[in-house]
């Protein structure tokens, strides 16, 4: 039964919705082993959909949609400046600092892409930047959105793995902020070699007070919502009812930016986007019952064997697929796939669940900005108007730097770790 495994990817490849391969590829694998069987396929759809963790992914799309059409990317931005804009490169380190901002409000990669770029590609082509640098910037940048708490994706892996969500998302900070750290360096590296600066006069402490009391309840947020986590004050899920509360007082009453016009349009895009991804963990669910009733994760483990007790290289093999399926299967269609098939073979070589979470995060995010899938890229390259293969040249050193950061997260446990043995 192994063999389906390579006929999910087969029909990946040509193209067919990841929902309905999973779906084909366990329904086929039920009908050629035991027909009887094919009457817990829609018990099995449901069970997995039937999750009350679950429905925190429709509320931080929804809180992402709002804080959006809100104003807060935009206030976040102009705070960005006050603090590195008059350093060498420092709209581009903008970018990167806003995003961390951004990713602790939303947790998606695409839309940090769309909100950051469509402010701050042409902001940087007006100062001089080279569009290519730019537009690269802005998708790699925005791969930290599903590392740096809330995250849908973390939220996707804590169920499927049935880890705590709340300890998902405190390890994924310290990995988000050095994604950040190492990306503002190449851009103060890039700063100086282009002699990219748009001031010479560095912000004064009353206008960084200034911008950060226009930012200050956009920033707000992430800590309640972590906070309320650690503090047990409440659930993942229930964090996601307060950021849509939250994000409608502060965007509709404080900003007064949203209208309410503009609920339904925000509600209606949320259902679009919820009901793919529900359609998709239903096809999962049923994928990880198939695998787990024909024991083909220990037909995997007797297959890699020779790696399963070596845990250095099984980490190297397993960043090796990741990297490479995340070039052409979208980050929550792999979250699905990959860990009911790696999970087991993880926890037999002992390596930590929780961190094994952040891995395959950081890897799938990877590939949000690596072609041919690469959805980020897409994204700021219709914002900039130029193709995808001119953006290489800038493209190959920041994801350089992504993998980098990577390596170290896989083989330092302690970064994703610590915080949460501290916490607990």
């Amino acid at each position: 039964m192994i063999w389906l495994i390579g006929l999910l990817f087969i029909l990946i490849l040509l193209r067919i919705p990841i929902a309905f391969a999973l779906t084909f590829v366990s329904i086929l694998g039920i009908l050629l082993t035991n027909p009887d069987l094919m009457i817990n396929v829609p018990r099995n759809i449901f069970n997995g959909i039937e999750s009350f963790t679950l429905v925190a992914v429709p509320l931080f799309i929804l809180a992402g949609e709002i804080m959006t059409k809100g104003g807060m990317s935009r206030r976040l931005i102009d705070f960005s400046k006050t603090l590195v804009g008059p350093l060498p490169g420092g709209l581009a380190m903008v970018v990167v600092l806003a995003s961390v901002f951004f990713a602790a409000l939303t947790g998606t990669a695409i839309a940090a892409a769309a909100a950051i770029g469509g402010m701050m590609i042409p902001a940087m082509k007006k100062d001089g930047y080279d569009t290519r640098f730019s537009a690269s910037l802005v998708a790699t940048s925005s791969t930290i959105g599903p590392i740096i708490p809330p995250s849908i994706v973390l939220i996707l892996y804590g169920v499927i793995a049935s880890v705590s969500i709340g300890d998902l998302f405190i390890a994924g900070i310290i990995p988000g902020l050095l994604m950040g750290i190492g990306l503002m360096v190449y851009c103060y590296i890039v700063g100086k070699k282009y002699n990219y600066r748009s001031s010479d006069r560095r912000s004064t402490f009353k206008e960084i007070l200034i911008g950060g009391k226009d930012a200050i309840l956009a920033l707000i947020m992430p800590i309640i919502i972590i906070g309320g986590i650690v503090s047990g004050v409440f659930t993942a899920t229930e964090s996601g009812v307060i950021a849509v509360v939250y994000a409608l007082i502060i965007g509709m009453f404080v900003y007064r930016e949203i209208k309410l016009k503009d609920i339904m349009p925000l509600l209606i895009s949320t259902a679009k986007t919820t009901s793919a991804i529900v359609f998709l963990i239903g096809g999962a669910s049923l994928f990880i019952w198939f695998l787990s009733y024909n024991q083909i994760p220990n037909q995997l483990i007797d297959l890699l064997g020779f790696v399963a007790d070596n845990p250095i290289l099984l980490l190297l093999i397993i960043n090796i697929i990741l990297l490479i399926a995340g070039t052409f299967i979208d980050t929550i269609s792999a979250v699905s796939i990959f860990t009911p098939l790696l999970l087991p073979l993880v926890i037999q070589a002992g390596i930590d669940p929780i961190h094994f979470g952040i891995i395959l995060a950081v890897n799938l995010t990877i590939g949000m900005v690596t072609p041919p899938l690469g959805v980020c890229l897409f994204v700021t390259s219709s914002i900039a108007k130029i193709s995808v293969p001119k953006m290489f040249k800038f493209l190959l050193p920041q994801v350089a730097i992504l993998i980098g950061i990577l390596i170290i997260i896989t083989y330092i446990p302690d970064i994703t770790l610590f915080p949460v043995q501290f916490i607990d």
